[in-house]
């Protein structure tokens, strides 16, 4: 809480106190930071070690102030980032002490003897804190005149992140973030005194007589530049500990480095600051919905940094919404209509009329015959989901859409519609992020926040660590995410997930009791729909404690889909397509003729998909769908292939051109406005970054799909489609809580396991191409078992189904015996293309060499 300054016969509020600071009175809250009341009194005292966000370290000195306590002034200068206020302090910073900016300087000094000052080549200059402090509290003239410190340089700590040693000022910043924020305390101080430096515990092999000299090295430092920009020689240099510096949040280190001394190994050199055009963005990569700022230069990204959010993701965002950027600029990028020539086969490049009239006859050809299934993806935006919802009722006269391009369940849709589309938001009293780091419990159930949210898993580590969160966690093995945020693990075999919720109050009664307490929060992904009876479950569970449940799912589009209406039992604002009164409020509102909306829900994807099979349904409305990420893909190429008509709306060539009669490119983020629908219900909207692209967003071409069909959908720029949306309020009746039997795992016989899986953060994922750094720092991909599991089968195993096989190295972890784990979409893992099995199946296993 902030107080205005205070004049001296103003009451002073109990739990704050009074100082003085250059002459001013000023009211603060006990237990301040000295630095934060000057802040808001308008002095901005220099420093360079200083973070809000990260505990004090008083490293650097450079924010040294006077101050005199009780009468007698202390007897030297203090260090004001990490001195707290009290009643009756008085403080002189060097706005009118001659004692506090002469010390201010001397320090300034003190950390140039051994700077570069290389300005003209660092990636730092023209926002570097270093520069404008130097000109602002240095002093102008050196007194060093013997030759500096040097390194060779750059030393790679990650395949991401290279250091210049001889600008490292020491502040600690990039240790204090690995340790405190993210958890991954790969990143410390080596050596001590003038030899006093960063790095990994591996740093101190490369540390030869050459780094402890003011000589240059010129063979050594050409030597580690060249390694610093090799992804294989980086990830074999940097580790701890026989643990490689994989951090998903290191990219943080480099934003909040002072200096030039962490640097981008993806923007080394590209460009300077002051060439750079800067725009709010948000992130496209998870549902966090983290707020970021996207630099460009002449039409292309250069880098994206975090946004400060304080709401969402404070100041940080993980490496994939830093880095994964370049599919947008990708060679194989779409960029002009195709369709297939009916002669040779083969797909051609065509005018945007050709095509949409193409698309509009195959379609309306289609929707008269059996139909036409929709399947927009899970990473479209509000308004975009919207126009699919749109077009897919009024163009298609079909409810057959679904967004849902993973594991999906008809359980899944009961429990969207009563729990999630009615939840309120922020607004309305959901759960937000601010929300877990003040509850007394998480409960985490079928999410794996660290890989599948990272801001979610950033603000759990924030409340375990500073207000005791007890988090607690329903999966199968204690992966990083659990020891990070000093959590509790309740194990249980894949697809007992939901017998593990109803035994909560038997088996776990501490947590239990704590689910009861006011502010209490479960956390579920969108791994629960694989498991039969866990939304119900949950929905119990949260019924009978009183906890508050918020649903996360892993891709950014999936709840502002939901409450698009892209889901075969809800049209848009969550009304249930069963309800006459709100088809007849969409009728009216669409200006469709009474009873034009069908009375019964549609087919999910994998119904659709069935449908094409058997000849039910005719063709199929693509919007950036990967088969291999559905639940059987073996069954999706089937209907692809018998599908008589096929459009897909694409960015990059995926699984579904090589079926599509017509393909309509369509825009990346960068390249259109729009909105994104985080997990919390907050709207998340952005504005265009590169303008003139000429890419067209998804609501811009279905509009104009639609006119060709003879239809108005009035979506021809998001904020039309925003606004039609928004004129149709949504629903307020909560549909029926879902209720479904629970399952009992199936029972592994001899060589066989049941199977836990979910996907890493970095894996092979379509929008992460064209990125070996962050490709490098990417988890291992092995087959983590218990011991008993693992005894016999050697260094790999096999993991096998009728469909295929997978051998990876194995890992001994804390799994239940008789399960193995592996990731979803890593390489040599694409378990739904390579086995067809997801979480809780029975596989095969066997010793298996590499």
């Amino acid at each position: 809480m902030t107080v205005a300054p205070e004049k001296s016969d103003v009451d002073v509020p109990e739990g704050y106190v009074k100082l003085t600071i250059d002459g001013e009175e000023i009211v603060a809250p006990k237990g301040e930071l000295l630095i934060r009341t000057a802040e808001r009194l308008g002095t901005v005292i220099p420093r360079f070690c200083d973070h809000p966000l990260l505990d004090p370290a008083g490293a650097c000195r450079q924010c040294l102030v006077e101050v005199e306590m009780n009468g007698r002034p202390m007897p030297k200068p203090q260090a004001s980032c990490t001195l707290t206020v009290a009643d009756g302090m008085v403080v002189k910073t060097q706005v009118t002490s001659e004692v506090a900016d002469k010390a201010q300087q001397g320090v300034m000094e003190l950390l140039l003897i051994n700077h570069p000052l290389d300005c003209p080549i660092c990636d730092k200059g023209g926002e570097c804190p270093l520069q404008n402090q130097a000109m602002a509290h240095g002093r102008t003239d050196s007194r060093f005149v013997d030759k500096k410190r040097t390194f060779p340089k750059p030393l790679p700590i990650s395949s991401q992140v290279l250091l210049d040693r001889e600008r490292c000022v020491l502040c600690q910043r990039c240790t204090r973030f690995s340790d405190q924020i993210a958890g991954d305390p790969f990143i410390d101080l080596l050596e001590r005194g003038a030899h006093q430096q960063i790095g990994t515990a591996e740093t101190a092999d490369v540390l030869d007589a050459a780094s402890h000299t003011s000589e240059p090295d010129s063979a050594s430092a050409g030597k580690s530049a060249s390694a610093g920009l090799d992804s294989a020689s980086a990830g074999k240099s940097a580790s701890a500990g026989g643990q490689p510096f994989q951090s998903y949040f290191s990219g943080n280190t480099i934003q909040i480095c002072p200096v030039g001394a962490l640097t981008s190994a993806q923007y080394r050199f590209r460009s300077r600051p002051f060439d750079l055009v800067s725009t709010p963005s948000v992130c496209e990569h998870c549902s966090s919905g983290c707020a970021e700022r996207t630099d460009f230069r002449r039409g292309k990204v250069m880098r994206k940094l975090a946004g400060d959010d304080p709401e969402v993701n404070e100041e940080w965002i993980c490496d994939k919404g830093r880095f994964a950027f370049r599919y947008a600029a990708a060679e194989q990028r779409i960029r002009r209509p195709l369709v297939r020539n009916v002669e040779t086969g083969e797909l051609e490049e065509t005018s945007w009329t050709e095509a949409l009239r193409a698309a509009a006859d195959g379609l309306a050809k289609a929707r008269d015959g059996k139909g036409v299934g929709v399947l927009p993806g899970g990473r479209v935006t509000l308004e975009d989901a919207y126009a699919y919802s749109k077009f897919a009722r009024v163009a298609l006269r079909t409810h057959d859409v679904d967004h849902r391009a993973r594991a999906h369940s008809a359980e899944e849709l009961d429990f969207l519609a009563s729990r999630v589309v009615s939840d309120g938001g922020p607004a309305g009293g959901g759960v937000t992020f601010s929300d877990l780091e003040k509850a007394p419990i998480a409960l985490c159930v079928a999410f794996e926040p660290e890989e599948e949210a990272p801001a979610v898993f950033l603000r759990l580590r924030k409340g375990a660590r500073a207000n005791d969160v007890k988090v607690v966690h329903i999966g199968q093995w204690a992966s990083p995410a659990v020891e990070k945020t000093f959590g509790e693990l309740l194990a249980c075999a894949p697809g007992g997930e939901a017998g593990a919720v109803d035994g909560i109050a038997q088996h776990a009664p501490d947590v239990d009791e704590a689910l009861r307490s006011e502010g209490a929060v479960v956390l579920v992904g969108e791994r629960a729909a694989e498991v039969p009876g866990l939304p119900t479950a949950l929905h119990r569970l949260v019924e009978r404690t009183g906890a508050r449940l918020a649903w996360i799912p892993r891709r950014a589009g999936e709840r502002g889909a939901v409450e698009a209406g892209t889901l075969p039992t809800l049209l848009p604002g969550g009304r249930p397509v069963t309800d006459a009164d709100a088809r007849a409020e969409v009728e009216r509102h669409w200006g469709l003729d009474p009873g034009t909306l069908p009375a019964d829900p549609g087919r999910d994807m994998t119904g659709m998909l069935n449908a094409i099979v058997t000849r039910d349904l005719d063709g199929l409305l693509v919007g950036g769908v990967d088969l291999d990420d559905l639940p059987d893909p073996a069954l999706a190429r089937k209907a692809f292939d018998a599908a008589e008509f096929v459009v897909s709306l694409e960015l990059l060539p995926s699984t579904v051109t090589p079926y599509a009669d017509v393909v309509l490119p369509i825009a990346p983020v960068d390249e259109k406005s729009g909105t994104f629908v985080n997990w919390e219900g907050r709207r998340r909207p952005f504005a265009v970054t590169l303008d003139g692209t000429g890419a067209l967003a998804d609501c811009r071409v279905l509009d104009t799909l639609g006119v060709e069909m003879d239809t108005d959908l009035f979506t021809q720029t998001s904020d039309a489609a925003l606004g039609d949306l928004d004129r149709l309020a949504a629903a307020t009746a909560r549909a029926a809580a879902p209720d479904h039997p629970s399952a009992e795992p199936p029972a592994p016989g001899d060589g066989q396991a049941l199977l836990a899986t979910w996907r890493q953060l970095i894996d092979d994922g379509s929008l992460q191409i064209d990125e070996p750094a962050l490709a490098g720092t990417a988890r291992r991909v092995v087959a983590r078992m218990s011991r008993a599991t693992a005894d016999g089968l050697g260094d790999h195993v096999t993991v096998s189904t009728d469909r295929g096989s997978v051998t990876l190295p194995v890992e001994v972890t804390d799994l239940p015996d008789g399960v193995v784990w592996l990731p979803g979409n890593s390489p040599g893992s694409k378990l739904r293309a390579t086995l067809g099995a997801g979480h809780g199946a029975v596989v095969d296993i066997a010793g298996g060499d590499r």
